[in-house]
């Protein structure tokens, strides 16, 4: 086992290399996200529900790296899809209004493993610009799904899966553009 070089990568660079190690973070990182799935408040006005998953995808994609947040929220997908009640309010299937947030899911997981692999995680300000680029990749793969799910025209696809999330994506946002910086702050005081 070897121990990558700290000055690139990302933070599951840290752990020393395995097949073992690659296995247990892609399938951490799906039940980390099927965790914070479960974590919503309901909005009777649309049928999308307010949940931490954006949150857990964004701090999974950068901790993993492009390929294993990529293969962990694809897990996470087609473990929902096959019949397993991960999915917010222990939902599955792609049969619904929120699947194509889903999708988008691993397209921003993927972003964040690229920008946090490029240092993007590491401070304040780009850290801003890995959460706000992922949660445009979310909503760009969500919002079209949820208006043909719905029959939703622009307007109404933005009122029921955009705007009442904006505030939320925004605490979100703030806690990953703490979190991360800090965490590699603290991991720089410990070697």
């Amino acid at each position: 086992m070897t121990t990558p070089n700290i000055a690139v990568g990302v933070l599951s660079d840290r752990i020393p290399f395995s097949r073992a190690r690659d296995i247990a973070l892609v399938a951490g990182g799906a039940i980390f996200v099927a965790i914070a799935s479960q974590i919503v408040i309901p909005l009777g006005f649309t049928p999308v529900p307010l949940s931490l998953s954006t949150f857990a995808v964004i701090l999974t994609g950068a901790a993993l790296g492009p390929v294993k947040a990529t293969l962990s929220l694809s897990l996470y997908m087609l473990a929902g899809m096959a019949g397993a009640p991960i999915f917010a309010e222990q939902s599955s299937g792609w049969e619904s209004a929120s699947f194509g947030y889903i999708i988008g899911y691993i397209l921003a997981a993927a972003a964040a493993g690229k920008l946090a692999s490029k240092g993007f995680d590491r401070s304040i300000g780009k850290t801003a610009l890995l959460v706000i680029a992922c949660s445009v990749l979310i909503y760009a793969v969500g919002l079209p799904w949820l208006m043909a799910f719905t029959g939703a025209d622009l307007v109404q696809g933005l009122e029921m899966g955009v705007v009442p999330f904006l505030f939320g994506d925004a605490i979100k946002g703030a806690a990953a553009i703490a979190l991360l910086p800090a965490t590699w702050h603290l991991i720089g005081k410990s070697k």
